[in-house]
């Protein structure tokens, strides 16, 4: 029940959020992505939207991006984890603040586990405000290393 809330929620609020977003979207999908090097973020992001199937979502390619540098899963538990995660690293959205809020009252028994996810990003440098895009070429280790994301 709690995930089907969640994902009602989502569903009707993707659209205007994706409205409001100023960044341009992406002109990649997963198949064009994993022609990057082997190393590089933009390969990674397209294994991961393959493995999931998952195409990338007009002006929303950095949540993805977030998945695969902090290595956070897709279950509804790890998506609100990983805004945990992101309000640690210094994000602050109308959207992120609602998923926590929403998620912590429906998920009180993850309340461990999203607070240590708050301490992971507290303890890695900004990172949230990156423009990927640009970044798609460089090797993934060397972003995570440099931001210090474990």
């Amino acid at each position: 029940m709690r995930t089907t809330i969640l994902e009602k929620l989502y569903n009707w609020s993707v659209t205007p959020y994706q409205y409001f977003k100023k960044n341009e979207a992406w002109q990649f999908n997963a198949e064009e992505l994993k022609k990057y090097p082997s190393n590089s973020l933009g390969y990674h992001m397209g294994k991961f939207l393959t493995a999931n199937s998952f195409q990338l979502q007009e002006k929303l390619e950095s949540h993805d991006v977030f998945h695969v540098l902090t290595g956070t899963g897709i279950t509804v538990p790890d998506e609100i984890s990983m805004q945990f995660y992101l309000m640690g690293n210094g994000k602050r959205s109308l959207y992120l603040f609602t998923v926590i809020l929403i998620g912590a009252i429906l998920y009180p028994e993850y309340w461990m586990y999203f607070q240590s996810k708050y301490s992971c990003g507290k303890s890695a440098l900004p990172f949230h405000q990156l423009d990927f895009q640009k970044l798609l070429h460089q090797p993934t280790a060397r972003i995570k290393s440099t931001f210090l994301i474990p």
